[in-house]
């Protein structure tokens, strides 16, 4: 006679799935993904196809002939990694072929090499995006200028980001004073109306994928508002000190990474810490780290640098705010 073997209690019963909460997260990056098709018209499409097909075809080639096990390609995390990865490269022609490369580097490096999801303690998507950027300078800061909806084609004229805008003039000896006039209005900053990445454009597409996670429980709030409160309020300081050679909070908060990175890559369930509490200071590092960043280094974007860097302190995190056993 065949017994059942049932563990200690708690038991916890639940239809939830690695499969589920992928698919729910790359439902979640649609609204974003929309906003960025709009604004930056086909170049937007094509690069977020390439670099969802380059992840999936990558992970399937690496499982199937180097580490010889099943393909996971359908669990929707090789897709995770190709929209976010698309999501913060600019919406030009030679990224169009440039995300491949960018996609080996994410699944080949950043996932893959550690043995897959689940076991690689950096983002891959951000490992792809850092490798493009320190690889591939120029294209990864020649950003186009949004056309209006639907434009029919966004490489006829470049421009700078906000971030990029400012921090370049302040080299020059301006004043904020001098150089907010010419920066897009909070409206069109909210709305996505700007220069940038493709992903990351509109606050507002990216609040409402994140009000579906956050519904859906696949992240919690600690992260987020720990790193967008972390980068107001350090923003706000900074601000009060000298208005005319720091960004207000609201523009700090608005512009560049910021946003989706607290939303979508700094709670990324592998890298972040498993508690509530390390969560909520991973996040504080994040945004503390972004505004230093931002403000004392030579890049206008501190993001994807800031996530990373906390990625690589999540173990340490895990062993400082251990989860107490069978608590509430």
């Amino acid at each position: 006679m065949k017994l059942l073997n049932v563990s200690g209690s708690p038991h916890v019963h639940s239809d939830e799935s690695t499969k589920k909460i992928m698919w729910r997260v790359n439902l979640a990056l649609v609204p974003s993904l929309l906003v960025a098709i709009a604004f930056f018209g086909v170049n937007a499409l094509l690069i977020s196809i390439i670099s969802v097909a380059s992840c999936l075809l990558f992970q399937w080639l690496i499982e199937k002939f180097i580490m010889k096990v099943p393909s996971t390609i359908w669990d929707g995390s090789a897709v995770v990694t190709g929209l976010l990865l698309a999501f913060n490269v600019p919406a030009t022609r030679e990224m169009i072929l440039l995300v491949i490369i960018a996609a080996l580097v994410a699944i080949g490096i950043g996932k893959m090499s550690f043995g897959g999801l689940g076991k690689n303690p950096f983002n891959p998507a951000l490992v792809g995006r850092v490798f493009m950027l320190i690889s591939f300078p120029v294209q990864m800061t020649t950003w186009p200028k949004v056309g209006g909806w639907f434009p029919v084609n966004v490489d006829a004229t470049t421009g700078a980001t906000p971030l990029g805008m400012i921090k370049e003039r302040l080299k020059n000896g301006e004043n904020l004073s001098e150089i907010m006039p010419d920066m897009p209005s909070l409206c069109d900053i909210f709305m996505g109306h700007i220069g940038g990445s493709l992903g990351e454009i509109s606050a507002l597409a990216i609040l409402i994928g994140a009000i579906y996670l956050l519904c859906r429980k696949i992240i919690t709030w600690h992260i987020p508002v720990s790193f967008i409160a972390t980068a107001f309020i350090f923003s706000g300081i900074l601000w009060l000190c000298n208005d005319e050679q720091f960004i207000d909070p609201l523009t700090t908060i608005l512009t560049g990474g910021i946003m989706l990175g607290a939303c979508f890559m700094a709670t990324d369930m592998v890298t972040s810490p498993m508690t509530k509490g390390g969560q909520l200071i991973f996040g504080f590092g994040c945004g503390l780290l972004t505004i230093i960043i931002r403000n004392w280094g030579n890049y206008p974007e501190g993001v994807s640098f800031a996530i990373l860097l906390m990625n690589s302190v999540t173990p340490l995190l895990n062993r400082w705010f251990k989860p107490k056993r069978f608590a509430n």
